[in-house]
């Protein structure tokens, strides 16, 4: 069911720089741009904010039109109600917490702007003596309180964030992100985050909208998009680490299932293993595709068993870090090619260069893509 207070955005255009796609974002959803650096992501985010004129876009929050070029409408930036929250704060050096909170609410009296400064940056947790400082004699992360605080003052209708956490340490933004997952349930509007850590997208977002080059490649839920993304630069934009090729060979004899020779670059694919994967019925016999499969298709055997998809290895790298390890495994069946695998728990311990080790992938979870030219 779609929310009247949703944001709906469709745009294409090729001035001042080229941008295309369309995507929504549902009150309380949480809705990520994640893409390489110039890919339009803060781009897209200015159109919203009414910072930028589009060539041809439309963009309706709650049912109102802010910004339509068929139709000549175009709202300034102060009349969106938008709450904006930038990288480097912009907080105003001279003024106290409280003070640069109060500043974006001039259209109310003045006890009234305090009492509601005030209230909000209680709700970001920050003492009244914080409240009374300038922000050089606050943290970073409490800078990035304040200037959340300043965006939710003027109650408004979307929050945009840009890369809002990548100036502050990695205490610091854990602290943030609870933070913004408290807001969030009590926030009945929608967020768009503009990041370029794809950790903290899939582990904040509902939704992904995937860009490159200004245009919108891909959007759905972080997993969805990471067991199924839609082309081989989608995988690599979402940094999914086990991409490989193949040769489509047709259909299997079980209906729903076809057959995948594994390919590598120069090797002699009539040597090469064949997996039997699901078959979606879009790729014709012989094509070339690519292919991936996500961390969890993949487990490290005890042993080796005689099964489909059972595959030796020896570990060519492994780097311990804390409670994870991240290991590299060369096949031996399949020449030239590696595995990368994060590996957490007990299990972990045996990742030791020159180890030999036994590997079975999912075949259910093997997702396979045609070829194209990037």
């Amino acid at each position: 069911m779609i929310d009247d207070r949703s944001l709906a955005v469709e745009i294409e255009q090729t001035q001042p720089i080229p941008l295309a796609g369309a995507f929504r974002c549902e009150p309380s959803e949480l809705l990520a741009l994640v893409g390489p650096s110039g890919a339009g992501k803060t781009s897209m985010l200015r159109i919203l904010a009414g910072l930028m004129r589009p060539e041809r876009c439309r963009v309706a929050v709650g049912g109102e039109v802010w910004c339509d070029t068929a139709r000549g409408v175009f709202l300034p930036p102060q009349r969106r109600h938008v709450g904006l929250v930038f990288q480097n704060y912009a907080l105003m050096p001279h003024l106290s917490a409280l003070d640069n909170v109060a500043l974006s609410l001039l259209h109310l009296p003045r006890g009234a702007r305090v009492d509601q400064a005030r209230h909000w940056l209680k709700h970001m947790h920050l003492t009244p003596e914080q409240q009374s400082r300038r922000p050089a004699a606050l943290s970073g992360g409490q800078q990035q309180r304040v200037a959340v605080a300043r965006a939710l003052a003027r109650e408004p209708r979307l929050l945009l964030l840009d890369e809002p956490f990548s100036a502050v340490d990695q205490m610091s933004r854990q602290a943030l992100y609870r933070l913004l997952a408290d807001l969030r349930r009590e926030l009945a509007i929608p967020i768009v985050l503009v990041t370029h850590d794809l950790n903290e997208a899939r582990m904040l977002a509902d939704r992904l909208v995937v860009m490159d080059a200004g245009q919108v490649l891909q959007q759905g839920s972080p997993n969805a998009i990471h067991r199924a993304p839609r082309n081989a630069r989608v995988a690599d934009l979402v940094g999914i680490h086990n991409h490989f090729q193949g040769l489509w060979m047709g259909p299997s004899e079980q209906a729903g299932w076809g057959l995948l020779r594994w390919t590598q670059q120069g090797s002699d694919p009539s040597r090469s293993p064949l997996l039997k994967v699901r078959d979606k019925g879009k790729i014709p016999t012989g094509q070339p595709v690519s292919w991936v499969i996500p961390g969890d298709g993949i487990t490290v055997l005890d042993r080796q068993a005689e099964a489909a998809g059972v595959f030796r290895a020896k570990v060519t790298e492994a780097r311990h870090l804390g409670e994870i390890t991240l290991a590299t495994l060369s096949l031996a069946d399949v020449s030239g090619t590696q595995l990368r695998l994060t590996m957490s728990g007990p299990q972990r311990l045996r990742f030791t260069v020159g180890e030999i080790l036994y590997i079975r992938l999912d075949l259910d979870l093997v997702h396979v893509m045609p070829l194209r030219q990037r």
